[in-house]
């Protein structure tokens, strides 16, 4: 089995978690998904799903998603794998997935096809060259709804052109200690991207995770998004490497890692949110040096302790009370 792409450790990794590329896209010969029958959507599925074999770089499997459980589908949301709103309606929707899950291509989302690259650290290029490879060669089997002045058509019209959105996943601790995320996210808008929580919304974002996306699809290249993309980006980062090296000159700002650190290490019950809000404080204190943990580990506990997923980890259903007994419990052990 493959490992799982957050395993591994990439470029920046002090505030930089993640990178991924989406790529929208249409078969021109079918109406947009909103538009279809249920066994429309089948033949859609079995379409791409057969034109997919034929990319010999990438071995996925196929899902059908209304035969996985509710458990399963959310996981793959909380994972980032699927959409909220692809999980929110399993018929006739369908998710091809590499074993490494660095590769996921929704069917029957908003768009026939949703393909998603997602690298750990910092790896727009990578990440938009394999998407580009998939593309190229998913092309080659099938005729893409395209406009000389439109670009790609896609059902909602502000992905209209390139029908890419790249997105980084951004550690950002100091930015909101120091009270300097909200201007970012105002500042940012105005630059063509966006910047909201990658688990929950807003300043108020669960772990610290900010989402930094491009919003603008049509009359830019892909390329041309992706560089204003990669500036933004570094800019961040500075501006969060800075503003730790302000908090860390307060010792207060030690004491909230290592009291952060003692409660996971010995706390019996862990609800989510209080567990991103601590395992935030660890990370930070993993970047610095005074915690001993690889930041591949605490991502890999982000995802493995969100609510449906922890509980796919004992294949049962587990109530509130059971999932935050059984999260104290596997994060103790993590810590040892």
């Amino acid at each position: 089995m493959s490992a799982k792409w957050y395993l591994g450790t990439g470029a920046q990794n002090d505030v930089v978690i993640n990178t991924s590329v989406h790529l929208a896209r249409n078969i021109r010969e079918f109406p947009f998904p909103a538009r279809l029958t249920l066994p429309e959507k089948l033949n859609v599925n079995s379409v791409i799903k057969n034109a997919s074999d034929s990319i010999g770089d990438y071995s996925f499997n196929y899902y059908e998603m209304k035969t996985l459980s509710q458990a399963e589908v959310v996981s793959l949301a909380e994972r980032h794998l699927v959409s909220p709103e692809f999980a929110s309606s399993r018929d006739g929707r369908a998710l091809l997935l590499t074993e490494d899950e660095a590769v996921s291509i929704m069917l029957n989302e908003e768009d026939h096809i949703r393909c998603q690259v997602m690298y750990a650290g910092f790896a727009l290029d990578e990440a938009y060259r394999t998407a580009s490879n998939i593309d190229r060669k998913l092309s080659q089997k099938l005729e893409f709804a395209f406009d000389d002045k439109l670009g790609y058509l896609t059902q909602d019209p502000t992905a209209l052109g390139t029908g890419m959105k790249a997105s980084v996943v951004l550690h950002l601790p100091a930015l909101v200690t120091t009270s300097q995320i909200t201007k970012l996210i105002t500042t940012v808008s105005k630059l063509g991207l966006s910047l909201r929580g990658s688990y929950g919304e807003g300043a108020a974002a669960k772990g610290d995770m900010f989402r930094l996306s491009n919003t603008i699809t049509l009359g830019i290249s892909e390329k041309a998004a992706i560089e204003n993309l990669k500036s933004i980006a570094l800019q961040i980062a500075a501006q969060e490497r800075a503003a730790r090296e302000e908090i860390f000159k307060a010792p207060v700002t030690e004491d909230r890692i290592f009291r952060a650190y003692g409660v996971l290490k010995y706390a019996r019950l862990l609800d989510t949110n209080e567990f991103m809000d601590l395992i935030s404080l660890v990370r930070l204190g993993a970047v610095k040096g005074l915690i001993k943990m690889e930041c591949a580990q605490i991502e890999a506990l982000m995802i493995h302790m969100q609510p449906a997923t922890i509980s796919l980890s004992v294949d049962r259903p587990l109530d509130r009370a059971e999932r935050d007994k059984l999260r104290a419990m596997l994060v103790r052990k993590a810590l040892i």
